[in-house]
């Protein structure tokens, strides 16, 4: 078997360390001994953006704020997703991941760092959502592992109730809030609903075969 190669660490924000492995062509992002994404599993990740278009239909100069780089599957999807004259802005907390981007990982990213539509953000998304009003036509946050995260304690200014409330001020009038997660949450299904959205929970292959399913949540705002 091909052993894993480290490539590089990324120090988070307020705390924490990524790693960043190779084997052969597949790539992995860790902390600790904690797989966060791997590079033969994105269709959730895809997921998350090409089921959020589809929601929010074909608007003229759609406006996508996506939480967390990652190794850009969301992303991309969301680029052939969209329109050509959206713009889509990605707010990565941590340095190193867009440094790994335009590096380590390039033949991943291929040219979508590059596409005119893209503003990279390097920055807490929480700050990004919080200084915004009614800006977005949609959210998709793939921050940590969810609602309820490994790498920041933080995070909880994205999935608690002040969070939220933010999330839908910054949204359009049907504006659509999508949320990535590893597994369920009841809890926070049930949140989203008492902070005025129409909430819309799925199950999705993590890759393209048998295996892992992860959550989705696709919550709406009202029209108006």
């Amino acid at each position: 078997m091909i052993p894993w190669v480290p490539l590089g660490t990324a120090s988070i924000p307020g705390g924490g360390e990524l790693r960043l492995m190779r084997r052969g062509t597949e790539y992995s992002i860790m902390i600790g001994g904690t797989e966060l994404m791997n590079s033969r599993l994105s269709g959730s990740e895809e997921a998350l953006a090409t089921l959020a278009a589809e929601r929010i239909g074909p608007r003229t100069g759609a406006r996508v704020l996506i939480g967390g780089l990652g190794m850009g599957f969301t992303l991309r999807a969301a680029l052939a997703s969209l329109l050509p004259d959206a713009r889509v802005t990605v707010a990565e907390l941590v340095p190193g991941v867009v440094a790994w981007a335009r590096a380590e990982m390039a033949d991943v990213f291929g040219d979508s760092l590059s596409d005119p539509r893209v503003d990279i953000a390097v920055e807490d998304v929480a700050d990004t959502i919080g200084r915004a009003r009614g800006a977005y036509d949609a959210i998709l946050l793939d921050v940590d592992n969810g609602p309820d995260g490994l790498t920041r304690s933080g995070n909880d200014r994205l999935y608690g109730h002040a969070g939220l409330a933010a999330a839908l001020q910054a949204l359009t009038p049907g504006g659509i809030l999508g949320i990535w997660s590893q597994g369920p949450d009841p809890a926070f299904t049930t949140r989203l609903g008492r902070n005025g959205f129409q909430v819309e929970e799925m199950r999705v292959k993590a890759g393209r075969g048998r295996g892992a399913k992860h959550v989705l949540w696709f919550a709406a705002k009202a029209a108006r």
